[in-house]
């Protein structure tokens, strides 16, 4: 286990605070139409969120938590800039997110926190009577942590919603798009996965710009104080919800579709070891450590409909970024690693079409119609997607579009990838979290209008 003693040096995924945009509230609100909303964790990614609830006058932040004094100053700093009343603040040791959940007519909450907290900090929320709860990914570390947030989401009749941003991704919805018209035909087999060179990330020791450092654990900065501790102690996808969440929604994921057996393969662990030897020598305190994460773990999983999706996790090894998405049916194929599309009876025999033109056409109505709302928002606009659908859920006290059984299932695959690596690569049975609900529940994702 990590150390937990220090939550905000956790939660401190940067030292750069994002500018709130002044003047940019998107959505007008009466008093009444206000969601009260807190954040627990106010580091880079928190900060991100932060920056997008500021925008909204359909919110009030009532409530801020994190242990670290510099990420709460430029959290501070950012809500000064917008102009909006300064929430409280909770602080002082690590369970200070405990006291903020007892704030009066709190709604919902966003947790932006290290993976560990995730699950302790959904329960407290579902506890404390809150009905929409959002966090970051992942749900929870292992198979019970995410079978305890499915029965308490159920026990208390509470939405949780897991912020995967990459299934709002304009492509990714433009092909959604193209695969509930048809246009790939009946869909057999899909890719996709978190294939991002974090060495950078995993090493940093504050002093130095990235790229430069080879420290992690307590006396690093940054994600390097907690993530690179989940590469030495464990072997598996750990990552996986970018590459599965959009092809989830592909194929119905529980909404008339399963996932009914898991997968997994990982190759040597070298890369980290190998970019602290390159930075810091042989002799480097560090170039001791045993990784545990093999640089490519590989994922199959079947489907009970038929498909087939393969994921892969490439997070150690001097690569440029992808998702590898691949969406094939009976009638083409979309792969974004060499932005092509290929639709049989329309392109050229054996020849890929570019896929801006197919994409353009098939842009999806929540993104033509918020798409000038979006700009300047994180990862491309695709953040203020996954915000606005909360808030909107929230607003409206309707579901959200993605639930408790997408981020156990989606989430999921990190503690079977590692179940099925540790028996010699054997294939696992999937757990069905719906309890069978699956075969009855229809697809609602991108389906409203509005969110």
């Amino acid at each position: 286990m990590m150390n937990r003693r220090k939550f905000v040096r956790n939660t401190s995924l940067s030292a750069a605070a994002l500018s709130v945009l002044p003047g940019q509230n998107l959505f007008a609100a009466k008093a009444k139409d206000k969601v009260k909303i807190a954040l627990i964790g106010t580091g880079l990614r928190g900060q991100n969120h932060l920056d997008l609830l500021l925008r909204r006058d359909d919110v009030d932040l009532v409530a801020i938590c994190d242990v670290s004094d510099r990420m709460l100053g430029m959290a501070k700093e950012a809500i000064q800039k917008s102009g909006k009343p300064m929430p409280k603040i909770f602080t002082g040791d690590d369970y200070a997110w405990k006291r903020m959940l007892e704030t009066k007519g709190l709604q919902a909450v966003v947790i932006a926190t290290p993976w560990e907290w995730h699950k302790p900090m959904l329960l407290g929320a579902l506890d404390a009577g809150l009905k929409y709860v959002a966090t970051e990914v992942v749900l929870g570390i292992t198979l019970d942590d995410h079978w305890e947030v499915v029965h308490a989401a159920e026990r208390h009749n509470a939405h949780v919603m897991m912020l995967e941003n990459v299934c709002y991704r304009r492509d990714v919805m433009a092909v959604l798009n193209m695969v509930r018209q048809g246009v790939f035909g009946e869909l057999l087999h899909l890719q996709g996965g978190y294939q991002h060179d974090l060495r950078e990330v995993k090493f940093n020791d504050g002093e130095h710009a990235y790229g430069h450092g080879v420290k992690f654990g307590e006396d690093a900065f940054s994600e390097a104080q907690w993530r690179t501790n989940h590469s030495v102690h464990r072997n598996g996808d750990l990552y996986p919800t970018h590459g599965v969440g959009p092809v989830a929604h592909y194929i119905n994921i529980n909404r008339g579709n399963r996932f009914l057996t898991l997968n997994s393969y990982a190759t040597k662990a070298r890369g980290l070891h190998k970019y602290i030897v390159d930075r810091g020598g042989e002799n480097n305190p560090n170039a001791k450590v045993k990784f545990s994460l093999g640089d490519i773990v590989t994922t199959t999983l079947g489907c009970a409909n038929g498909e087939t999706v393969l994921l892969q996790h490439d997070t150690n090894s001097p690569r440029p970024y992808s998702l590898g998405f691949r969406v094939q049916g009976t009638e083409g194929l979309w792969m974004d690693v060499n932005n092509s599309i290929y639709v049989e009876g329309k392109s050229k025999p054996h020849q890929w079409d570019q896929a801006k033109e197919w994409l353009d056409k098939y842009d999806h109505p929540l993104w033509k119609k918020y798409g000038n709302d979006a700009q300047g928002a994180g990862h491309g606009g695709m953040d203020f997607f996954v915000i606005h659908a909360f808030v909107e859920a929230a607003k409206r006290k309707e579901p959200t579009p993605m639930d408790v059984y997408d981020a156990a299932v989606w989430s999921a695959i990190t503690p079977l990838s590692e179940q099925s690596i540790a028996l010699g690569n054997e294939t696992v049975e999937f757990p069905d979290f719906t309890g069978g609900k699956w075969m009855q529940r229809k697809p609602i994702f991108a389906l409203n209008d509005d969110y």
